[in-house]
């Protein structure tokens, strides 16, 4: 099935994920293959609860076995948050939004989308 026109939305269910970034990383949201939905992501916040030192991060849409990134190897000094997102992100069908920490149990994510049908 094809992504769904926007215009024609029947149904828009408000969701939030959320994970621990590790270095071998998280895949936040999955938009599966031929699931006939959009996900639209709102808002995407990485805290580093390290009180002490900074951390990176590293987000990315998997699109495709394509890794297209949206932030890169981005700091995140100790004990605070960044918004990563101020403009609406779609993830269309088979695509993924997954994320990589330069150092275990730093920092954590939590976003927040929109599954639209």
């Amino acid at each position: 099935m094809a992504t769904p026109n926007l215009i024609n939305a029947t149904t828009i269910n408000g969701l939030t994920a959320v994970g621990a970034i590790t270095t071998a990383g998280i895949t936040v949201i999955t938009n599966a293959a031929a699931s006939g939905k959009v996900h639209k992501v709102n808002s995407l916040l990485v805290s580093n609860i390290n009180g002490t030192a900074a951390a990176t991060v590293t987000v990315f849409i998997a699109r495709s076995g394509v890794n297209y990134r949206i932030a890169y190897q981005m700091s995140v000094p100790a004990a605070s948050t960044l918004d990563l997102v101020n403009k609406t992100i779609y993830l269309n069908e088979g695509d993924a939004l997954n994320m990589t920490a330069s150092i275990n149990s730093y920092l954590e994510a939590v976003v927040s989308y929109e599954e639209i049908s």
